[in-house]
């Protein structure tokens, strides 16, 4: 087939769909041409062209097509922008856009800290903000200063594809970036979240949790005894890395109730845990304790001057230093799934690991099920008469 039986065929294809832009030849390149915003005002539509300086071939043709058909979505969604279209603008367009971008996240950061409905404390919404939203927001500025594109669907929906897929980086950045669209009242698409893809069971490794054994094992690994102490405790309470530096010890002093309050300064406020096993506290020798000064490792608490989260960095690095199989938050999530096989219920264990029941269920659904489906088959054999 030649070009131009192609330039025709391609016409007439886009027309048979309802879409009024056509491919145009003009000498050797090609052009877009139809019904397009005015440049000055939106409200008003007239014939006018797009230089796409492809070259009239199959090629340019193919891309000239898969052009039309952006434009044409972005019409429909109210999003077409000139800027994104007039290359010799391109320049001053991505100053304004740099501008305007960073503007509209400052708003959301600002909206953000000022919410008085979050139960979080301000240390923990700085430790929010500075884990679960800036790098994706960060992502989000560097990516938009290199183009033209304004903060639309388009944008957002490329930044969260440039997070692989099924990872807990684009689980995250999808709910960054829905907090951010919702407070801008930009428009996702409607499978949003199965772009998102989410934290799935396979990806989360939850099958290589460390087994009991192996958690008492490596607890023999730490020759300091105050970050054997911080170990012991994460593996006990099922604590978040920082929060163990964030807790009232007194509760394992002698004839104390070994129920640990955590202090509302942490990530997601106050709460109480029990331990689960009961006997590693004495296993790890974590009762009768007389005193609880100096229980811990020597490291910068005051969050004037640092961060939840460099804190849980350096809970992390001990853990490589002292070569851990494992990382200290599948501490946490084996304390998690032995409150679900005993039988905990979940409005009980999330509420001792900070969390809604929603994050709970979602997060350690596989065990959850698994529970719920055993007790219903031990429920059904038992009423069985052989």
């Amino acid at each position: 087939m030649d070009e131009n039986q192609k330039l025709l065929d391609i016409n007439h294809d886009l027309e048979s769909k309802g879409i009024n832009l056509r491919i145009e030849k003009r000498g050797k390149v090609l052009n877009i041409r139809g019904s397009l915003p005015d440049k000055k005002s939106h409200n008003l539509s007239k014939v006018q062209r797009i230089s796409l300086k492809l070259p009239h071939d199959i090629n340019g043709l193919e891309e000239a097509r898969k052009a039309i058909e952006l434009i044409d979505f972005q019409l429909k969604k109210n999003q077409f922008c000139w800027s994104n279209w007039i290359k010799e603008k391109a320049l001053s367009s991505t100053k304004t856009n740099k501008t305007v971008i960073s503007n509209e996240i400052e708003s959301f950061k600002r909206q953000f800290f000022s919410d008085t409905s979050r139960s979080k404390s301000s240390a923990g919404m700085i430790s929010t903000w500075q884990s679960a939203y800036k790098p994706y927001l960060n992502r989000l500025i560097a990516v938009s200063h290199k183009s033209t594109l304004k903060l639309s669907e388009e944008l957002l929906v490329k930044i969260l594809l440039s997070y692989r897929e099924n990872s807990r980086s684009r689980q995250q950045c999808g709910i960054a970036l829905s907090a951010l669209a919702r407070h801008l009242k930009v428009e996702l698409p409607k499978n949003w979240k199965q772009l998102q893809s989410g934290y799935g069971i396979h990806e989360s490794n939850f099958r290589e949790l460390p087994s009991d054994k192996e958690i008492i094992n490596s607890f023999q690994l730490i020759p300091n005894p105050k970050w054997r102490f911080v170990y012991a405790l994460m593996a006990t309470y099922g604590l978040r890395n920082h929060e163990v530096f964030f807790s009232d010890l007194s509760c394992l002093k002698k004839g104390g109730d070994k129920i640990l309050r955590v202090f509302p300064n942490t990530k997601t406020g106050e709460h109480q845990v029990w331990p689960f096993h009961p006997e590693w506290v004495a296993l790890f020798e974590l009762g009768n304790i007389t005193d609880t000064s100096d229980l811990l490792p020597d490291i910068k608490t005051d969050l004037k001057e640092t961060t939840l989260q460099h804190i849980g960095r350096r809970v992390s690095e001990q853990f490589r230093r002292y070569e851990i199989s494992f990382t200290p938050y599948d501490l946490r999530h084996a304390w998690a799934v032995r409150t679900i096989l005993i039988g905990l219920p979940n409005t009980v264990a999330a509420k001792m690991m900070g969390h809604s029941v929603s994050i709970h269920t979602k997060t350690y659904h596989h065990w959850i099920t698994r529970r719920d489906q055993q007790i219903a088959v031990d429920s059904a054999l038992s009423r069985v008469k052989y």
